[in-house]
């Protein structure tokens, strides 16, 4: 039998994600995958898996069965303990069986990730494995994970013996504000309202969710009216329908959408916007093709130079201290 991870206690929200289902917007169906592309990233690579649990603020508790699985864990300053010990948010470890793995909302953040060392032993929908909860597709029989759900994981390998941190230059990032590229039917709305749209502080609605995060400030009027034949919807488009209130369209948004699109947030953007929690306060920058150009390709780069591994920084506890014989000599004072 498979070693599986078994899922003791589960919010809302919690589900299987790869990097997504590509080729099939012709036919309604959109990619799904996570919310947080680089943090998702961060765990999978360590692990050297292609699917992750996405973990909302809800949270999760997961044991093993059967046998001991590796796992990494990425994403916003979650509270993780093993078996009660404090973990970085960013960690790899392994996790034995009745060992329990808790992920819980932290500091800051909206999801978090957890890839195993080995793969989902789960059947494929349309080649992935991204569950889209609203059309029921991909993950466990297309629905959200739930407390006794259980998880195969097919070569299953240990972890580190003893928990690491995750280190990847992509994780530092924050957004005082975000940048957009506008259009394509910036058209649709005066100078004022585009500059009303971008001088604006805006609170992010708990009416949020994967498909689309929901905006709360002034409301922005389309000159030319709130509805356009409709036209295909990319991860970061924000649209602005009849009430004025700015929808950013997120990892399972629809494929075609009738309202003007003001703007676009740019992909490099996109994680730090994702973590968000909704009462968080946000703003937007217009910039240039080139500077998104020049900002999606430090990203690449970033990327590319992957994750490391490092021990855990020790706890300061005054035992440890006085175990370092840290008094190099003493003095008078005279000196």
């Amino acid at each position: 039998m498979s070693p599986r991870l078994r899922l003791r206690a589960a919010g809302p929200g919690v589900t299987l994600q790869d990097a997504g289902r590509y080729g099939y917007l012709r036919f309604g169906v959109t990619p799904a995958g996570p919310m947080d592309t680089e943090s998702f990233l961060a765990a999978t690579r360590v692990a050297g898996a292609l699917a992750a649990i996405e973990v909302s603020l809800g949270g999760v508790e997961l044991t093993a069965e059967d046998s001991a699985i590796g796992l990494a864990i990425a994403g916003g300053a979650f509270d993780a303990r093993l078996d009660g010990r404090a973990l970085p948010c960013a960690a790899a470890l392994t996790l034995q069986p009745g060992a329990s793995l808790t992920l819980r909302a932290g500091a800051a953040g909206a999801f978090a990730y957890v890839a195993p060392f080995g793969r989902f032993d789960l059947p494929l929908v349309l080649g992935s494995l991204a569950t889209h909860t609203r059309a029921g597709l991909g993950g466990l029989g297309g629905r959200g994970l739930v407390a006794g759900d259980a998880l195969p994981i097919a070569e299953a390998r240990p972890g580190p013996a003893a928990p690491m941190t995750i280190c990847a230059p992509w994780l530092s990032r924050s957004n005082e504000k975000f940048r957009v590229l506008l259009g394509p039917q910036d058209d649709y709305f005066s100078r004022e309202a585009i500059e009303t749209f971008l001088a604006a502080r805006w609170r992010l609605s708990a009416r949020s969710d994967r498909m689309a995060y929901r905006l709360e400030g002034p409301p922005i009027k389309a000159a030319r009216g709130h509805d356009i034949v409709s036209d295909g919807l990319a991860f970061g488009a924000i649209q602005i329908p009849g009430d004025g209130a700015p929808l950013v369209l997120m990892a399972d948004r629809q494929p075609t959408g009738g309202y003007p699109k003001i703007a676009h947030v740019i992909g490099a953007d996109l994680p730090a916007l994702a973590q968000l929690r909704p009462g968080a306060e946000l703003g937007f920058r217009a910039v240039s093709w080139e500077e998104a150009v020049e900002a999606r390709a430090l990203r690449a780069k970033a990327l590319v130079e992957g994750a490391r591994l490092e021990p855990l920084a020790p706890e300061l506890t005054s035992e440890f201290l006085l175990g370092r014989n840290l008094v190099g000599g003493v003095s008078d004072g005279a000196d």
